[in-house]
């Protein structure tokens, strides 16, 4: 390859590294919050666990209303001024967020933080498009996968440090977040480049960038509108963990924030071996469709395993089979890029974003009045792991569904 060809490759190379960096520390602040949020809720209600598992939801839908708002608008605006400037407005509004939600006197201000957060979190489908604008289409499965690692990374960290700091005070973990998305900010300012050039812009415009207007695109062919369904319910059973775990694992191992955390980290840990490592071999070897089934079934076996596992140790078991869940999700990204022009990953993404969005509105109501609704009093057994056992038949239906939106067509 000559100086002149390897150019590009070098460029797309380094513009990956940005952003894998950025989305490391998003998720390192974001890990650090998961283990001591429901605790701080729980503190407001006098620890009563059933009543915060209730508060919570709401927390998680107003976060997933917020998202499903302003996710289309952001793609939008990232398809037309470029994906930069919104990653660095993000980092620095949820910064300022972290900081509301760590002063927050009451239930009132904590949820105020959520919902804003749920605003500038609206970012991270620009962080895709921005992978989508730099890397090949017959890449960007593998390369979406190498992004997950990120993810994975960042809950490797976090959570576990979050639980040890949230053993100090409660509030603690919530400055930490503040300065790492600040220093993200600062990072990407004077680092992060450009990934859309302006040839390849689209104009903003108000009925592609709400919620409506953005998911017709989706309805735009009967192959992506059917992925985007499988996306739906994938994201509706993964909202299990972030509303119930923390709750779940409290109530029925005992544990504490400590060791929340440190399992949050081998969640993390399993999850960026897979996406960093498997993903790739596992795409080219069987293609993007066989690779999302395969996914799909061990997520579906893993959440069954975790909702039946009667010990905390039995529950760890069901982590390796979770993690490889997320071989799905990289090929179902890969292959729904496939189906739109390049002016339109933005808009895409923004879409993708608002159908998870949907699905963490929904998620959390469901989640956390299963869970508080099999622990309480007037249950009819008790069933605390009701809401993983949920989980896991849910994407039990997204494979089915995969398999027949995926079929290959006669002729």
């Amino acid at each position: 390859m000559t100086q002149a060809a390897g150019e590009p490759q070098r460029r797309r190379n380094a513009a990956f590294v940005f952003i894998f960096v950025t989305i490391l520390l998003d998720m390192l602040a974001l890990g650090l919050i998961l283990p001591v949020l429901p605790k701080l809720v729980e503190s407001f209600t006098g620890h009563d666990t059933a009543r915060a598992a209730r508060i919570f939801g709401i927390f998680g839908t107003a976060w997933a209303l917020m998202q499903f708002f302003f996710s289309p608008m952001i793609g939008a605006l990232s398809d037309r001024f470029g994906r930069r400037p919104v990653v660095l407005i993000s980092n620095f509004g949820l910064g300022l967020d972290y900081i509301l939600m760590a002063l927050a006197p009451s239930l009132a201000w904590l949820f105020a933080g959520r919902v804003i957060s749920g605003i500038t979190a609206a970012s991270i489908s620009t962080s895709f498009a921005y992978v989508a604008d730099v890397t090949e289409p017959d890449k960007r499965a593998a390369t979406f996968g190498k992004v997950g690692a990120a993810f994975g990374a960042g809950f490797i960290l976090g959570p576990a440090l979050g639980g040890l700091l949230g053993g100090i005070d409660l509030r603690l973990p919530f400055w930490i977040a503040a300065a790492l998305s600040l220093i993200n900010f600062l990072y990407g300012y004077f680092i992060l480049p450009e990934s859309l050039p302006r040839d390849r812009r689209a104009a903003f415009a108000w009925t592609r960038a709400n919620p409506f207007g953005a998911l017709r695109l989706l309805r735009s062919n009967a192959r992506l509108l059917g992925l985007a369904l499988v996306h739906f319910i994938s994201q509706l059973a993964h909202v299990v963990l972030p509303s119930t775990f923390v709750l779940y694992a409290g109530y029925r191992y005992g544990w504490d924030e400590f060791t929340v955390g440190v399992t949050l980290a081998i969640v993390g840990a399993c999850a960026m071996v897979v996406q960093a490592g498997l993903i790739g071999p596992v795409v080219t070897r069987l293609g993007e469709r066989s690779a999302m089934l395969i996914g799909l079934c061990f997520g579906a076996l893993g959440m069954v395993v975790a909702g039946l596992a009667s010990t905390g140790n039995l529950f760890r078991l069901g982590i390796p089979l979770i993690a490889l869940w997320g071989i799905a999700g990289a090929a179902g990204q890969g292959l729904m890029t496939r189906l739109v022009a390049p002016t339109e990953q933005g808009r895409l993404q923004g879409a993708a974003n608002s159908v998870q969005a949907l699905a963490q509105l929904i998620g959390p109501g469901i989640f956390t009045l299963t869970f508080a609704h099999f622990i309480g009093a007037g249950a009819p057994w008790t069933m605390p792991g009701a809401p993983f056992v949920l989980a896991g038949l849910l994407l039990a239906l997204a494979a089915a569904i995969a398999l027949a939106v995926t079929r290959p067509r006669p002729g």
